[in-house]
């Protein structure tokens, strides 16, 4: 298939990452699926659903070949990350990666008890994944939103692919790129689902900590979300990581919805 030249986001004639196409429809929320590629060999991040699975195991197909994906790594369990992953199991060799903390929910999904042990569960403190000839860095999210929830870190491309967080809903464009207002894309677009879906200032700071260690040994250049526009710039990426480190949310902010209801539902 053709990939026209933004949805490259790295590629060294080796090591590639790659944005897909989004495949959503309708209320589906707007999902962006990335594909990191190394010496031929595969892995996918947060596939989707049962509608994103064909297209998408098409052009997996005409990108590198079904049979070089290695792994398929889910973040956390919602059904935009993880629903269609028994087709993903079924007709590949892949691997799945996910906290282990769902690997008891998953099969509710319909997961086939054959595929079952290519389900494999992730320790909170993640790891260190050969793919290829190089490293993939699967780091910590947890409480972003999922109480079991991962990013991922590719050293070779810089780019930290950050699932929920840095979530942007309703952007107009694909791209913050060097020298644009991140700081307004963060207010505009990111901080409304990030104060209400993240776990707050206790998780913020530490995330904030780690990160900054990340760039000091191997610099991110590029954050990705799995939803909505991505950074680009070191400095984009470390005004975020500023914003995200003082930010007020969910638990911070949350306490004054714990109240008796008084308005009644009516649903004609």
């Amino acid at each position: 298939m053709a990939i026209s030249p933004e949805r490259i986001l790295f590629d060294d004639g080796n090591h590639k990452c790659i944005l897909l196409e989004d495949y959503g429809r309708g209320q589906m929320v707007q999902s962006n699926v990335f594909l990191i590629v190394d010496s031929g060999k595969g892995m996918i991040l947060d596939p989707g659903g049962h509608k994103l699975f064909k297209p998408l195991f098409a052009d997996i197909a005409q990108i590198i070949g079904t049979q070089n994906l290695k792994y398929i790594f889910l973040s956390h369990q919602d059904p935009d990350i993880v629903a269609g992953i028994n087709g993903w199991l079924m007709t590949t060799n892949a691997i799945a990666l996910i906290s282990k903390w769902w690997l008891r929910f998953i099969p509710h999904y319909g997961l086939d008890k054959y595929v079952e042990p290519r389900l494999k569960g992730l320790e909170d403190e993640g790891g260190i994944l050969r793919l290829g000839n190089s490293d993939v860095f699967i780091i910590p999210g947890h409480f972003m939103h999922s109480p079991g929830h991962f990013q991922v870190y590719d050293p070779v491309s810089k780019i930290l692919f950050s699932d929920d967080m840095f979530f942007s809903f309703g952007a107009p464009y694909m791209f913050v790129n060097p020298g644009d207002d991140v700081e307004k894309h963060l207010k505009e677009y990111v901080e409304p689902f990030v104060r209400r879906f993240m776990g707050g200032k206790q998780v913020f700071k530490p995330y904030a900590k780690m990160l900054r260690e990340i760039d000091e040994i191997f610099g991110i250049e590029v954050i990705a979300p799995q939803h909505g526009a991505i950074i680009k710039g070191h400095d984009n990426v470390m005004k975020a990581i500023e914003w995200v480190e003082n930010l007020e949310a969910g638990p911070d902010i949350i306490g004054s919805v714990y109240q008796i209801p008084k308005t009644p539902l009516k649903f004609d």
